[in-house]
């Protein structure tokens, strides 16, 4: 006992240091990131922002006010929800039908089928929009919606499968088969057994999903030319003038009107899907 105590007491100085270090380092990088977010916050009150971050010497509505118009703002964030709820929707739905497969029954060419997904995961969206333009081109959907929408689910669904499949290779196999004794078929207990077990996993596919394309420029940028179709992360660019301007408290403030719709998912995502991880733990044990 007097060794092992002694060994605790000499080791222990040792390792503050080195905790000391990494709670410094820990923090700079806390710092880095929170900066950003102060500047949006405070020049969006701030009637005189600069590039600088400072607090405002006078809080005003009247960045919010100047943004806050159909064309401006209204408009470009709905074409934003449609093209990020469509395109969550879609690869969701898409990716439970090809994960179930893949999870559930074992195939000749399994393995090289799962890293032909992977591959698809690593292709750069700037090479790949040289063909999909002429493709639009092709089948008149350049300047649609919904075109944008579908394309942006196709390169969204790889990554989707992959971390759906995971989540369903954790929900036991044999609620199923009790199922099928039952005489439910397939996507019976698909739809009663497995996705109700997963709800939070296709929770976390659908928020990254949504954020992708929420936050997604090149796309749009290249794909849509109308101003009524452009959704809010290419409108963006309305605040930047020419000659180096830029309103700087107008663009705080459709920044923070920007982030304000995927704050809402997030919280109304946690809540629905709550409690499913531990219903499916409990259900296994």
């Amino acid at each position: 006992m007097a060794t092992s105590t002694a060994a605790v007491s000499v080791s222990a100085p040792r390792r503050r240091p080195q905790t000391v270090l990494s709670s410094i380092l820990l923090a700079v990088i806390g710092v880095l990131f929170l900066v950003p977010l102060l500047w949006i916050v405070f020049a969006s009150f701030d009637g005189d922002a600069q590039v600088t971050m400072k607090l405002p010497g006078t809080w005003t509505l009247e960045n919010y006010t100047q943004v806050m118009t159909w064309e401006l703002t209204w408009q470009p964030l709905l074409n934003s929800v449609v093209i990020s709820l469509g395109t969550a929707v879609i690869t969701v739905v898409a990716g439970v039908l090809a994960a179930y497969p893949l999870s559930r029954y074992s195939m000749r060419f399994q393995q090289t089928f799962m890293y032909g997904i992977l591959f698809g995961t690593g292709l750069p969206i700037t090479a790949m929009m040289v063909p999909v333009y002429a493709l639009f081109v092709s089948f008149g959907l350049l300047d649609s919606v919904w075109g944008v929408v579908v394309f942006m689910a196709a390169t969204s669904l790889p990554m989707a499968i992959w971390m759906l499949k995971n989540f369903m290779d954790s929900v036991p196999i044999s609620l199923e088969e009790a199922a099928w004794v039952d005489g439910a078929g397939s996507m019976q207990a698909l739809g009663r057994i497995v996705i109700p077990l997963m709800r939070q996993g296709i929770g976390v596919v659908f928020i990254f999903v949504f954020t992708m394309a929420w936050g997604n420029f090149f796309v749009p940028f290249v794909l849509l030319f109308t101003s009524s179709n452009l959704p809010a992360a290419v409108s963006i660019f309305n605040f930047f003038g020419q000659y180096g301007s830029v309103a700087y408290g107008q663009l705080a403030a459709y920044s923070v009107l920007y982030a304000a719709p995927m704050v809402l998912l997030y919280v109304l995502v946690q809540k629905l899907s709550g409690g499913a991880f531990a219903l499916a733990g409990s259900v296994k044990g």
